[in-house]
């Protein structure tokens, strides 16, 4: 027979635990799962990753449910262009997005042509392959791969649809305390250059920075559940990968290989 002490012991254990977790993610490590392409071909959907949460210091979105506990942002380190990001999207301030930060305050962006300008300077990328293909969802679109480098040196690869379906825009210009971020599937996201459904962004929405992958696996393939069929579901390859700023092309096409038979 149980006695009432002993479930006491146990209501008050789960108690401590669950403290315990609140407080490792709201001040350290948060976990985070990709369900989009718009960021291939760095994080695939199926990737989890971890997202620290005292790079850029703490707002209230620091916390679960995002309480009003305080206003603005306490301890706060400035971002760096080229970090990838999770941040709450302005239009709900409640929806996690994970973009890479491009435009600080200040920063002036537009494409011409299908290229990116960032304060009237053409950004350097270098090709990486003429065609190749990632995912846009479910379908999968012909791509070139390119090597971008932002005026701080970070580089990193993006990939644009073979016909640059995004090629001319107006004149970003990011206003003070926010900032500008876009997919690296620059063909496939919804990020900044859509003003009404994200746009800039407020310091005080940002999450935390995108650290490294923990576990990954293609639904495309099947249920994480079908055990028999790991071998080709799990992407063992990815686990506990810091996020790098470049991919080896060849590593990734592996991958697509493989999701391109389902």
């Amino acid at each position: 027979m149980i006695s009432k002490k002993s479930i006491v012991d146990n209501v008050k254990t789960l108690f401590y635990a669950l403290i315990i977790a609140v407080i490792i993610r709201s001040f350290f490590l948060q976990p985070f799962y990709i369900p989009s392409s718009s960021m291939e071909p760095n994080l695939l959907v199926g990737d989890r990753l971890f997202v620290t949460k005292y790079s850029y210091g703490y707002s209230k979105h620091s916390f679960p449910f995002s309480p009003s506990i305080f206003e603005g942002r306490i301890l706060f380190s400035k971002p760096k262009k080229g970090d990838v990001v999770v941040f709450k999207t302005p239009a709900d301030n409640r929806t996690d997005y994970i973009k890479r930060l491009i435009g600080i305050p200040g920063d002036e962006i537009q494409f011409i042509d299908g290229n990116l300008y960032i304060n009237n300077n053409e950004l350097l990328k270098t090709k990486i392959s003429n065609i190749d293909n990632v995912f846009c969802g479910n379908e999968s679109i012909e791509v070139k791969f390119f090597n971008e480098k932002l005026s701080n040196g970070k580089e990193y690869t993006s990939v644009y649809r073979s016909d640059y379906t995004f090629k001319n825009s107006n004149k970003f210009v990011v206003p003070d305390e926010h900032y500008f971020f876009l997919g690296d599937n620059r063909d496939c996201s919804k990020d900044s250059r859509f003003l009404s459904e994200v746009g800039y962004v407020h310091q005080d929405n940002l999450v935390g920075k995108a650290q490294f992958l923990f576990f990954s696996s293609d639904a495309r393939v099947g249920s994480i559940f079908s055990f028999w069929n790991w071998s080709n579901i799990i992407r063992f390859d990815r686990f506990f990968k810091q996020i790098k700023w470049k991919i080896k092309l060849i590593t990734y096409k592996k991958k697509l290989t493989l999701n391109l038979k389902i």
